[in-house]
């Protein structure tokens, strides 16, 4: 998919679509391309979150901007769910530290089980979501709770991206675990650190992607830690 993806992008971003034309049909791109459908569709999403295209229904995807300048999820540019979420998450982190029971604990530690199991993207990232809502209940506080479910679509749509074209999922998964230590220990100050490190890792990782159409770099052609 990332080839796909590289390529169509490559394409738009040198002119060969340009804005307003109308990308070949699917079944044009698969022939081309020799993909399979649900590999292709994949790709066609993802250009549509960097803002690249848009899909018509009926009528097919059409080029709209020669650049990616920020990637929406659903509803929510990717800068202004990063912001909301660093107000909400860090110190709700902290207050879970301070208030979490062994239930939460317990359903945290098989949640993220589950997560380093799962082989499937979608599922993974729909427990990425249902992570921060834990540490959301974990803070008993159902204001906090709401706020996350109110993003929950856009949280998903996001881990999916960074999933596919940054690499994200095994680093994500350590910066769970960390999160979790730091609310076994009880510490606030330890768990408001870890989320903060994890959302600048995303925030990271999204940049990376922005710049690589610019640098003709892969998104995650380096290490990171």
């Amino acid at each position: 998919m990332e080839a796909v993806l590289g390529h169509l992008r490559g394409a738009i971003e040198r002119g060969e679509y340009a804005i307003g034309d109308k990308l070949p049909s699917e079944a044009e791109l698969c022939r081309t391309l020799e993909v399979s459908r649900p590999v292709l569709r994949e790709a066609l999403r993802a250009l549509q979150t960097m803002g690249l295209t848009v899909s018509r229904t009926g009528k097919g995807t059409f080029v709209v901007a020669d650049a990616v300048e920020e990637p929406t999820f659903g509803d929510y540019a990717a800068g202004d769910l990063l912001e909301v979420r660093r107000h909400i998450e860090i110190p709700v982190a902290g207050y879970a530290a301070g208030r979490r029971t062994p239930q939460h604990l317990d359903r945290l530690t098989r949640l993220l089980d589950r997560m380093e199991r799962e082989t499937d993207t979608t599922a993974w990232a729909a427990m990425d979501t249902l992570f921060h809502l834990a540490v959301a209940e974990a803070a008993q506080n159902p204001v906090f709770r709401r706020v996350i479910e109110e993003i929950r679509d856009a949280l998903a749509r996001q881990s999916a991206f960074l999933n596919e074209l940054g690499g994200r999922r095994e680093q994500s998964d350590r910066e769970h675990r960390a999160i979790v230590r730091a609310l076994t220990d009880g510490s606030a100050p330890d768990a408001e650190r870890a989320m903060a490190h994890h959302l600048d890792r995303v925030q990271n990782t999204l940049a990376d992607i922005v710049r690589a159409g610019r640098t003709g770099t892969p998104a995650h052609g380096g290490p990171r830690s």
